[in-house]
């Protein structure tokens, strides 16, 4: 980890489109809460509920062309159409000084915590 980025990788044991692994996902408990499909962007991503503003655990596959046999878990700031334009005209504000608490806020080290759990929750789902 360095400097409040922890990413940590699943690797399953057949291809999965996201949306065929959020649906292998959704009905099993995760310490991080329950799992959603988020529009982010021009795609999606698995999320789950956030933290705070800044801390919220993220599921996309790792490649550009589906079907995926990995992904990649890691925390960000908060995913969504609405949020991006939140985030970024928040950022623009204060220079950037808003996103230090993904990294300093009490809430960083909570968040990388999650991390390395859900990863450890669901490559114990044997997918």
């Amino acid at each position: 980890m360095a400097f409040g980025i922890k990413i940590r990788k699943l690797e399953t044991s057949k291809p999965y489109t996201l949306e065929e692994l959020f649906e292998a996902i959704k009905n099993h408990p995760f310490t991080a809460g329950q799992p959603s499909m988020t529009k982010h962007g021009l795609g999606w991503l698995i999320t789950f509920p956030p933290i705070d503003r800044n801390n919220q655990i993220w599921v996309t596959p790792s490649g550009m062309k589906a079907p995926f046999t990995k992904f990649t878990i890691t925390k960000n700031e908060v995913a969504g159409m609405d949020n991006m334009a939140k985030n970024m005209g928040i950022s623009a504000l204060t220079g950037g000084w808003s996103r230090m608490t993904s990294t300093f806020g009490k809430n960083a080290k909570a968040s990388e915590e999650l991390v390395v759990k859900t990863a450890e929750e669901l490559n114990a789902l044997g997918l």
